[in-house]
């Protein structure tokens, strides 16, 4: 009975040995490179400690969801952030296996959080706080660039600008006829 409690605890094992070793043991078995590794290590100093919370807006700022922690924020208060199916505020506090909904820049990002973080870390190594449910994005449409003008060469004329409308389709049906006289 004691030998459990020091286990829940987080103290020496059967075996003698500490909880963390143990766990440790098993994870030296799989090839990790070691840059990675590093970052990882780096990742769960800077997680929250044991009954710590993170707001969703710094959280999904330090997975890289968002390009500021402000646009984070921005976001929440849009309602276009999304904790379990509701809209939440910026100090809405997050835990593990939440399913967080991020609308950004068109697109909509679903993930489930697996590891809590405060401060923002590399792409690696913020890939694995969160598992990726998100449809893939759409493909970028093949769009010649219309209307692309050397530099220096000023505003464009009347002339120039029927050019260009002519180019992208918007004029009408009249862009391919003659004028009449």
């Amino acid at each position: 009975m004691a030998v459990e409690d020091d286990e829940q605890r987080g103290g020496d094992t059967a075996e003698g040995q500490p909880a963390d070793a143990a766990s440790a043991g098993q994870a030296a078995e799989q090839p990790v490179d070691p840059k990675i590794a590093d970052a990882v290590a780096a990742a769960e100093a800077a997680g929250a400690q044991n009954g710590e919370s993170v707001r969703v807006d710094s959280w999904i700022w330090a997975v890289r969801l968002v390009k500021t922690r402000s646009m984070g924020a921005t976001a929440c208060k849009g309602g276009h952030v999304r904790v379990n199916g509701q809209n939440v505020k910026p100090s809405h506090t997050l835990r593990i296996g939440d399913e967080v909904r991020v609308r950004h820049e068109n697109r909509e990002r679903t993930v489930v959080v697996k590891r809590l973080i405060r401060k923002r870390v590399g792409a690696p190594v913020a890939a694995q706080c969160y598992v990726d449910n998100s449809p893939p994005p759409p493909p970028r449409e093949a769009v010649a660039p219309a209307g692309i003008r050397d530099r220096g060469t000023g505003r464009p004329t009347k002339r120039d600008r029927r050019d260009m409308e002519r180019l992208r389709g918007l004029m009408g049906g009249s862009a391919g006829r003659p004028r009449e006289h």
